[in-house]
């Protein structure tokens, strides 16, 4: 039913924009990704399973961290610290407690929304830089609180992170399925993208509903959005919240991946790496924040795979042996901080811009130039 007095077009146009699959490209784009889902851990060697394992919790985190930044327009240093409780929450209820998958993964996403929701409120009374320094100090609040919280953590030397993995027939730490034998790498493949996947349907669902426009109305116009009746505490603390819970979630996965965590991991760089994926993939966008996340997962590992097989000059610890003034952890480095400033000055945008406008050319061609 159309609504009185409206356009047609735009009826339509909005009808489209609130359906998960718009069109037929969209629907074949989503077969051949859940094709891939089903085969990867066959189709891919178990480096790349690996590096997608990663891939699939950053893709988790940048999803969270896009909501919160992207979105709702709240800058925040803060994401590592809250991997970091994550993980954590993975060794408590996992390990100590014994908690089945079903259980301790859902309630680390709720340790993460419960530290959300108490920084929150800070939103409230700081905005841009400010807010940027407060969630700053949460990095090295939580580095110490890690470190001397022994008895979780491990302290310096860190403790392993070996929840159980078991939902159902399903056992993710190794199976054998249909003849083939999978191991825990490949195993966790799968369950990492079927909560990635879960993560950006939520998300893709929050931002075309009512909250998903205040979160965007509050990013554009806080005073504004609050004039016309948008509770600015609900918007921005339950943003905080969320957000929170997805880098939770992806930090109990990353350490059930990694197997083993430390305090040192959540640290600034990491934090930044997060805001880079936002930045490269395109803030205020779903499925640019999934982009971001797989290229600045997959690049350094391809960077460190290629040293291996390449003598590349003036880098030491490639094939190439000792010699050279910068090592690979240093070119990585380097390589976020050319990306975030190239794409910052010749696409704000991100990487969804270029294939939005990729897609447009496609649409219009032999017309488009």
């Amino acid at each position: 039913m159309r609504t009185r007095g409206a356009a047609p077009d735009l009826v339509t146009d909005y009808a489209q924009d609130l359906r998960l699959v718009p069109n037929g490209w969209t629907a074949a784009g989503l077969l051949l990704l859940a094709a891939i889902f089903v085969t990867g851990p066959n189709l891919f060697s178990g480096f790349w399973v690996v590096v997608l394992g990663y891939a699939g919790v950053a893709t988790i985190g940048a999803v969270g961290l896009n909501l919160l930044t992207g979105f709702t327009g709240q800058v925040s240093l803060g994401h590592a610290f809250f991997l970091g409780i994550g993980a954590y929450a993975a060794v408590q209820f996992g390990m100590n407690w014994g908690l089945p998958l079903f259980l301790w993964l859902p309630l680390c996403g709720v340790m993460g929304a419960i530290a959300g929701a108490v920084i929150g409120p800070f939103a409230l009374r700081l905005r841009g830089q400010y807010l940027v320094i407060v969630t700053l100090g949460l990095v090295f609040l939580g580095e110490h609180v890690f470190k001397e919280w022994r008895s979780l953590t491990g302290g310096g030397t860190g403790t392993a992170v070996r929840p159980p993995l078991t939902l159902g027939p399903l056992d993710f730490s190794g199976m054998e399925l249909f003849g083939t034998a999978y191991n825990r790498q490949q195993m966790l493949f799968w369950l990492i993208w079927a909560v990635a996947a879960i993560g950006i349907l939520g998300a893709k669902n929050i931002v075309r509903t009512r909250p998903g426009r205040a979160m965007q109305a509050v990013r554009d116009r806080d005073l504004a959005a609050e004039v016309i009746g948008i509770s600015l505490t609900r918007y921005k603390v339950g943003a905080f919240a969320i957000s929170s819970a997805y880098g939770a979630v992806a930090g109990a996965l990353y350490g059930a991946l990694q197997g083993f965590v430390s305090p040192t991991e959540w640290n600034l760089f990491l934090a930044i790496q997060y805001v880079a994926m936002i930045i490269i993939g395109g803030m205020g966008t779903v499925f640019g924040a999934v982009l971001g996340a797989l290229m600045l997962t997959a690049l350094p590992r391809l960077i460190e795979d290629v040293s291996r097989r390449v003598d590349m000059p003036f880098v030491s610890g490639d094939k190439g042996g000792p010699e050279g003034f910068v090592t690979i952890f240093s070119v990585q480095r380097a390589m976020f901080g050319a990306l975030i400033v190239g794409f910052l000055l010749f696409e704000p945008r991100g990487l969804a811009a270029i294939w939005l406008r990729f897609k447009a050319y496609l649409k219009t061609w032999p017309f488009s130039y």
